[in-house]
This record gives C-alpha cells, sequence and structure tokens, in this order.
C-alpha cells in the first residue's frame, strides 16, 4: 500500500483554488479511478497520464490506483492536473519520494509521449498558490516566464516528465529537445481558430503608436479628438456618431495609444484574463498597454460579456479590461447583447451564473460606440442626401436604448471632411505623444486628488462623492442644473457632467471645475452645441 499528495490549481473564472490531488495503492486488480468532480477533459487524463508515465521510462503500477481531487465540492476541469496526477501515482509506487512532493504545486498538460504542455490560466493558477502560501511551482518551460511575474514564488521549469522526475529524484536531468526536430512545443489548445488578432482580441497600447497609428493623421475633428481626449483622461465612455469615412474608426483606433500605460498591479489582472482565454502573445508573458478589443457586430450575447457551454469563459468586455472597447456600427449590434453591457459598465466586473457556479470576471473598460446617422448614413441637418424614410431613421436610432445611452459620459458628431480640410497642407493636429503627455499628466492630477479613496480616475467616483466632497466653483454647475429641471438631464446624467468637468478641469491644470469647464461638459454629454471653444484651456 502507497500514498502520496501533491498540489495542483483549479480555476474558476480568473481566480483559483489550490487542489489537493492525492494518490492512493492497493493490492487488487490494475484499475485507475479519479474522483473529486471531475469533468469530462479531466477523466480523459487517465489515459493520458499512464501513456505519459510509460513511455517516459517509468513504471506504471499494476494495483488498484485510487486519484482524489479534494476538495471534492470544487468543480475541476481541463488537462492541468495531469501533471500533478502522474507525480502523485509515482510518489505512491515509490518512484518518487512522497515527501518531495508535498510542497509543491504542479500545473501542466502531458501529452502521451511524457512531454509537458502549456495550459491556460497559468498566471491566475500560480497567483492562487501564492496567496494559500505555497512557495514551489512546477509549469511547462515555456509558461515559466509568465508564472514567474509572481512575486515569492520559486518557479520551475520542465520540458518533459522524465526532466521532472529527474529532479525530484536528484539524479542527473536529461537534456532533451522538446520533440524529435528539436523545434518548440507549439501552444496546442490555448489558441482556437478565430482568436487572436483577426478578431480584435489583441492587446494594442502604446506600441502601435510606433507603428505609425498617430492622432496627427487624423484630419479636421477638432470637436471629436477633444472628447478622444477626454475619454482618455477621466476613463470616460464615448459615442462617435458620423457619416461613414468621417473618421470614427480612425479616433478609436488611436485612443489606447494615449491612455498611460497599465501600473504593475493592472497588468497582472490583464494578464491574468488573457491567460485564462489563450490570449497572451507569443513570448511577451506580461501585458502592460491597454488592451483593444473590437468584435464584429454580429457578436452574441456570450461573446461580448462571457459565458459559453461548460467552463464560463471571458468575454469581450472582459478581454477590454484596462483598455478600450470599441464597438464599430454599433446599432447593427443585437439589443440583448448591447443592454448586457449597462451591468459591467457600473460595476466594472460580469457575474455569470451557471447551476455548476458563479463564475467572476473584470470588466472596467473604456467603451467607444460608433454609429451612422441612418442606414444608409447620409443623413444630416445639413444636406439633403438621405433618402432614408424618418421612420426608418428612428428605428435605426432607436436601437440604442435610452439606459445604455444614459451611461455614455461623451456624445459627438463627427462630421464629413471638406474638401479644405483634406487638401490644406501643414495642417496636422497635435500627435499622439503630445496628447498622451497631457492625458498622463491629467490621471496623475486625479490621483493626487484621490488618493486615500478607492477610486483613480473621474469616471469611477460616484456622484454622492462628487457632491460632498469635491466641489465646482460657486456658480458653475448653474447651467446643468437648469438642463436637469428642464428634463434635459437625468440625476445619473448630471453626476455624469460633473465628472467630465472635473476631467477637463485636470487636463486644463485648474484646481477646480469652473464655468467654461462645466459649459464644455455638458455640451460633450448632450451633443448640443453651446458657443463654448472644444479646445481644452481654450479662453471662452
Amino acid at each position: 500500500m502507497g500514498f502520496a499528495r501533491t498540489c495542483s490549481v483549479a480555476l474558476v473564472g480568473v481566480d483559483g483554488v489550490v487542489v489537493e490531488v492525492q494518490a492512493d495503492l492497493e493490492p487488487g486488480v490494475a484499475a485507475f479511478t479519479l474522483v473529486g468532480l471531475p469533468d469530462k477533459s479531466l477523466t480523459e487524463s487517465k489515459d493520458r497520464v499512464r501513456a505519459a508515465v510509460v513511455n517516459s521510462g517509468a513504471e506504471w503500477p499494476q494495483k488498484k490506483l485510487t486519484v482524489g481531487l479534494s476538495p471534492a465540492s470544487v468543480p475541476k476541469g481541463g488537462s492541468g492536473f495531469d501533471l500533478a496526477i502522474a507525480c502523485a501515482a509515482l510518489g505512491a509506487s515509490e518512484r518518487i519520494d512522497p515527501r518531495a512532493l508535498a510542497d509543491i504545486v504542479m500545473i501542466g498538460e502531458l501529452g502521451l509521449d511524457g512531454r509537458v504542455r502549456p495550459v491556460r490560466g497559468v498566471l491566475p493558477a500560480v497567483l492562487a498558490a501564492a496567496d494559500a502560501g505555497y512557495e514551489q511551482v512546477v509549469v511547462p518551460e515555456c509558461a515559466a516566464a509568465e508564472a514567474a511575474l509572481v512575486p515569492g514564488v520559486s518557479v520551475l521549469g520542465v520540458r518533459t516528465l522524465r526532466q521532472l522526475v529527474a529532479v525530484l529524484t536528484d539524479e542527473p536531468v536529461p537534456d532533451e529537445d522538446p520533440d524529435e526536430q528539436g523545434r518548440t512545443d507549439p501552444l496546442a489548445g490555448l489558441r482556437m481558430p478565430g482568436t487572436g488578432t483577426a478578431t480584435g482580441m489583441h492587446g494594442m497600447g502604446a506600441a502601435q503608436y510606433d507603428h505609425g497609428l498617430d492622432l496627427a493623421d487624423v484630419v479636421g475633428q477638432l470637436a471629436a479628438r477633444t472628447a478622444v481626449e477626454v475619454a482618455a483622461a477621466g476613463g470616460h465612455h464615448l459615442f462617435l456618431e458620423g457619416p461613414p469615412g468621417a473618421g470614427k474608426t480612425m479616433l478609436a483606433e488611436r485612443l489606447p495609444a494615449i491612455l498611460p500605460p497599465l501600473g504593475r498591479g493592472e497588468s497582472l489582472e490583464v494578464t491574468a484574463v488573457h491567460s485564462v482565454a489563450g490570449l497572451l502573445p507569443p513570448g511577451k508573458p506580461l501585458v502592460d498597454v491597454a488592451p483593444y478589443c473590437a468584435p464584429h457586430h454580429s457578436a452574441t450575447m456570450q461573446a461580448l460579456v462571457g459565458g459559453g457551454q461548460g467552463v464560463a469563459r471571458p468575454g469581450a468586455v472582459s478581454l477590454a479590461h484596462r483598455g478600450v472597447l470599441f464597438l464599430d456600427e454599433t446599432p447593427e449590434f443585437s439589443s440583448h447583447a448591447l443592454d448586457a453591457l449597462r451591468q459591467p459598465l457600473e460595476s466594472g466586473h460580469v457575474v455569470i451564473a451557471r447551476s455548476a457556479g458563479v463564475v467572476r470576471f473584470p470588466a472596467r473598460f473604456l467603451m467607444v460606440l460608433a454609429a451612422n446617422p441612418c442606414p444608409c448614413g447620409r443623413f444630416s441637418q445639413r444636406d439633403t442626401l438621405c433618402e432614408c424614410s424618418p421612420a426608418a431613421i428612428r428605428r435605426y436610432q432607436g436601437r440604442l436604448s435610452g439606459p445604455l445611452l444614459d451611461r455614455v459620459d461623451l456624445r459627438v458628431e463627427v462630421d464629413r471632411v471638406t474638401r479644405s480640410q483634406l487638401t490644406q497642407r501643414g495642417a496636422r493636429g497635435e500627435s499622439t505623444a503630445t496628447v498622451a503627455d497631457r492625458v498622463r499628466e491629467a490621471r496623475e492630477r486625479a490621483a493626487a486628488r484621490l488618493t486615500d479613496t478607492p477610486w483613480r480616475t473621474n469616471s469611477e467616483v460616484p456622484g454622492r462623492e462628487l457632491r460632498s466632497r469635491w466641489y465646482a466653483s460657486p456658480g458653475a454647475m448653474d447651467d446643468a442644473e437648469r438642463s436637469l429641471e428642464r428634463g434635459a438631464l437625468t440625476a445619473r446624467g448630471l453626476d455624469r457632467v460633473l465628472r467630465v468637468a472635473w476631467t477637463v478641469a485636470d487636463l486644463a491644470g485648474r484646481d477646480r471645475p469652473e464655468a467654461a469647464d462645466v459649459t464644455l461638459a455638458l455640451q460633450l454629454r448632450t451633443g448640443v452645441p453651446r458657443g463654448v471653444p472644444m479646445a481644452i484651456g481654450a479662453p471662452s
């Protein structure tokens, strides 16, 4: 009779639970039983583990083997338990000293030939192990850099099960090629067809400025450029409406580059989500720039907010966490999918309830909506090019619900670029680098003001806190309060005007909002011109 135990991690969303993997050998007919609430993919690990052990040169015990995963009440799935199950079985058969396994967390899938393959969610799994007090983890060699992002944990990256057995038994470690051809092991199973850059599910931040996406390329559009700058400085949601070709997508693609680089804690949050989704770029274990996610308008509600069959996966709102979610052709999205965005817009996270449990994903993103004014895109108050009927225009614009638009701080009409603007030489706008510096200074000013609070940007501050702790200049809110009395603003809208006014004041370097800042914020909120200059800090 033999017994051994080691540890692995079960992921529930981006949260991990340390699971004790126990192996017990008893005399009897050779059998392999796996208990502890495993799913189908984990049940199949019995065949993978047996083949990997034999092909690694070890003897498979010809006895009754029972492997238990504790706590049994936690649902467990995926192939990341393979390495721990194999080592526990070898410990029970005394091929490995059981005492060498007790305090190690092992994460990895086994190939039939004994190679250790990567799995999703290595970073959140190692974070959970560190929080539980474990100091040693074993991961696939190609995931060692990702695991090493967690401080205070000793990481061992291995290519094969044979290498790990040699390390645990103090034998010479074989220097093996990853496969017979000497190639590195592909990230099999991590990237599913249809994911990655083709879907817009990818990180895009300051690095894009180096590749030529510069705000200076946007011709004209002073109001829209100002709105983009305010959105970046305060984390405010933005709605761009205008005809095709006016520059809505150009502006949205350049927005991530003016956002400040992610802090260490923010980078770990974003990396954990992308690790669970299997979207970490090769050779770059840490996402340190604001991600950019632009799903197609045919995306389902599950694709936007997360979910799916079996284990819930993060959706576009979580992949855009701490970055930008761009919904082009917004009225073409499903109304159910758009309305599902209301909760994450307010709370900063997504809660997905299933019969097997509840999963929580972070989702604090900057949302940019873009839409044409009508089905043909040519409706305007300035000309009569549109051939859509008034009823068709109302139906098209009515696809965006009032409650969703009420959560959008900035609404800007993007006009057509005129011939003179397009052909004028030497009239380029400010570059991305210039605007990014101003945004960074504004965010630093807001962060200093919000010290000792749970908020870091103006868009996160509740309205009651703004009204009670941080006041605008006397009389500055009069125009906005009159709009509330007339019904042009809701109570939530008034709070959002005040948040935007604080951001405008931070960009202009003022200690608190003045009347001109509130008027500009009100103009950006309602889209109604009020005769104030659109340039930040311009004299009124």
